[in-house]
């Protein structure tokens, strides 16, 4: 018997996954399915070629059922993100509520489960929300793991379950049963626990317009690009218009789907369905509407204040203390500007290096018109105008930019540098907190979200922000470098940072 040993073998075993179960592992985890290959084959007694050709043509139940097994960790808690359950109490209830009085019930999905502390905890939020009587309330909870929805219908849990449940929920919902914690037997009656594989086009899973919410946490992480896309399309379908779907704290539809509004309120972000007329219509985007935050709405007409220290001042001030750090010299990471669309920007870029951005910004002006809409032509207008003080004409840009591409943090982060010249501190930050969550590898926005926090005295967040921003400004991106970094390279960029990281006490 051969045992999988050939990277070959491991390689068949993984397509064989993303295609059947839709997991997908990248090269940093082909030991492990390594090893879970060996271990299907030691168990089944079989060659790895004929077990790989048996999964390929259809696993069995049973092996499908086995592989699910191995293939998935089911460990979470309850309130996992807290910030998260607070936004579903406060704003998503209350709204899919009024979206939903005239038939008084609501659907939610816990899509990916796992042992059943998120599919609780979305109940105990609905039983303490949701005061008004008459109200229908159906919670319904899959996964691929049957071990795991086995777990979670005993409804019994350790005390590391509850670290982040706060004690008066303790107190109400749970009771102590020996070692374990046993979850009240209204809140376990609440959820109703299937096997599903979220991959497939399972029609009584996915039903067109049924939910009103879906937590889809830290799941899109194991799927492919395409099983990824196939998976939100079909959460798209099954949202009832203005739906409401959670993601995990790391995860963004940016690049995904353009299906959606991003909502970010509690310190956390979620995202709304957009409607079939929005989808046809493309009507001005609205990141955050007026009657569930005011953290982001728009306000350009507010006229631009003077401030101790903007970041044009503070890139201004560092300029002689960075030039004696930083030789003068050719920016070798430069990038060569390519053809976009119908249109050439190479013409701007090489005017941009040269740091002639009004005439860059000419260029872009005389844009024929089918590049008007062009996301990467209206970003770089935006930028020079940004560049060349003309804020209000910059936001502008930025909004037409945002009417096309909702999810663009890069027209975040030319807002929030508008904000801050208009003296709006902290919906500036708010701006690069978006930027940075829709492109976690984006540099600009976290160091400059990490000298704002700095001027409002949090030290120790300023050190979080700068130090990350550090990090990413090693391996950014050379374009962005040119577009964002105001003229300077990598190198100077770095230095600012690392002196500002100083200066509160951090470590470069």
């Amino acid at each position: 018997m051969s045992l999988a040993s050939s990277r070959q073998d491991i390689e068949r075993f993984r397509t064989a996954i993303i295609e059947r179960i839709g997991l997908n592992f990248d090269d940093g985890r082909l030991g492990f399915l390594g090893e879970v290959l060996q271990r299907r084959l030691h168990r089944l007694g079989q060659t790895s070629d004929l077990y790989l050709q048996e999964l390929e043509r259809q696993p069995a139940d049973k092996e499908f059922t086995a592989l699910a097994r191995e293939l998935t960790v089911g460990e979470t808690y309850f309130f996992r993100n807290i910030e998260q359950f607070r936004a579903l109490a406060e704003i998503v209830l209350p709204a899919r509520m009024n979206a939903r009085r005239p038939i008084s019930s609501l659907r939610l999905l816990s899509a990916g489960c796992a042992s059943g502390e998120e599919p609780y905890s979305m109940a105990i939020v609905a039983k303490e929300t949701i005061a008004e009587p008459g109200w229908n309330v159906e919670i319904r909870a899959v996964d691929i793991n049957p071990a795991v929805i086995q777990k979670a219908q005993q409804a019994r849990y350790s005390s590391w379950a509850l670290r982040e449940t706060p004690p008066d929920v303790q107190d109400k919902w749970f009771r102590p049963d020996g070692r374990d914690i046993v979850l009240d037997p209204s809140i376990r009656a609440a959820v109703e626990f299937t096997e599903a594989n979220l991959a497939g086009d399972d029609p009584n899973l996915w039903r067109p317009s049924y939910y009103d919410v879906i937590f889809c946490r830290n799941v899109l992480m194991y799927f492919s690009a395409e099983q990824m896309r196939a998976v939100i399309d079909r959460v798209a379908k099954s949202l009832a218009p203005g739906g409401f779907l959670f993601l995990g704290h790391a995860e963004t539809l940016r690049n995904v789907s353009d299906q959606f509004h991003l909502h970010h309120s509690h310190a956390t972000f979620y995202y709304s369905v957009r409607d079939y007329a929005e989808l046809v219509e493309r009507p001005l985007v609205q990141i955050v509407p007026r009657s569930l935050s005011g953290s982001l709405e728009a306000a350009f007409d507010t006229p631009p204040v003077a401030l101790d220290q903007t970041w044009y001042q503070a890139i201004a001030k560092a300029t002689e203390r960075v030039a004696a750090l930083v030789p003068d010299r050719p920016r070798d990471d430069a990038p060569t500007a390519q053809p976009l669309l119908a249109w050439n920007l190479a013409p701007a870029f090489d005017l941009m290096r040269q740091e002639r951005f009004a005439d860059a910004l000419n260029h872009i002006r005389a844009r024929p018109s089918i590049a008007s809409k062009d996301p990467d032509v209206l970003l770089l207008e935006a930028t020079l105008l940004a560049h060349s003080g003309q804020l209000t004409a910059a936001e502008d840009s930025c909004l037409s930019l945002l009417l096309l591409d909702e999810f663009n943090a890069g027209a975040r982060y030319v807002l929030a540098l508008c904000r801050e010249h208009a003296g709006e501190i902290e919906r500036a930050m708010e701006h690069d907190r978006v930027a940075s969550y829709l492109d976690p590898e984006f540099a600009m926005p976290r160091l400059h979200l990490g000298l704002l926090v700095a001027r409002t005295g949090d030290r120790a967040q300023a050190r979080r922000e700068l130090g990350r921003a550090l990090e990413l400004l090693k391996r950014e991106d050379a374009s962005r470098l040119l577009m964002f970094g105001g003229g300077f390279n990598r190198e100077a960029l770095m230095v600012l940072c690392s002196s500002a990281l100083k200066d509160n006490g951090g470590e470069p």
